[in-house]
């Protein structure tokens, strides 16, 4: 009797050191996912001035005094990148691995008004929208920002370069062999074939009645 209540008693210690500690199960506060904009959110804060934003804390910390596509660089299977970018970045409402310069930062608006956005884009020696394979937009972006930079352009936001002609005074002068002074206008008729003659009145009466819509009123002032 003793001995198998000894039994018990070492397994009963046995059985409480060896067993795990009961868990607590506290509720989790999951916050819901919304498309919803925050009132404090950024991209609200900078949606009616963008241009705000490159002048930003954010944007500095980010970019720094680079442009947006200085260190972009597209992952892409082997050594070879590709020789284009992509069509778009978001199909469906859903954004692609690796997005563009311009697609992963909502904040940036192509506007025609963000003018310091646009001059990134934009070769400072010849005007040229610079090509989608230096700055990795993809062909989307890029179709907006030549459409946007022509409007800046229109509105005089942005400088037009026009190409430099040289001119040569050889092509100015009429000491030419081929340049000779224009001849003074004959006294009489032009053609001396030419003589009037008075049209058919049957011919005239008919065309009259042809075109009676399209002839305007004659009248005594006129």
């Amino acid at each position: 009797m003793a001995a198998s209540f000894g039994r018990l008693f070492v397994a009963g210690i046995k059985g409480g050191f060896g067993s795990k500690p009961p868990v607590l199960k506290l509720p989790v506060l999951v916050r819901p996912l919304t498309t919803q904009s925050d009132p404090f959110d950024a991209v609200a804060r900078y949606k009616d001035q963008p241009w705000e934003y490159l002048i930003s804390e954010e944007y500095l910390q980010r970019y720094g005094n680079k442009p947006v596509w200085a260190d972009y660089r597209r992952n892409h299977k082997g050594p070879i990148p590709p020789q284009k970018t992509r069509k778009m970045c978001i199909r469906g409402g859903k954004v692609c691995g690796n997005p563009c310069p311009i697609c992963r930062d909502q904040k940036l608006s192509v506007i025609y008004r963000n003018v310091k956005l646009l001059q990134q884009f934009l070769c400072p020696h010849t005007g040229i929208v610079l090509d989608p394979t230096k700055t990795g937009v993809c062909m989307k972006q890029q179709k907006v920002l030549i459409k946007v930079i022509t409007e800046a352009q229109d509105h005089g936001l942005l400088p037009v370069k026009m190409p430099h002609v040289d001119l040569f005074h050889e092509d100015f002068i009429n000491t030419h062999g081929a340049v000779s002074h224009t001849p003074a206008a004959p006294s009489g008729l032009w053609y001396s074939w030419y003589e009037w003659q008075e049209p058919p009145a049957k011919e005239v009466t008919l065309l009259k009645k042809l075109y009676r819509p399209y002839l305007k009123e004659i009248t005594g002032g006129e």
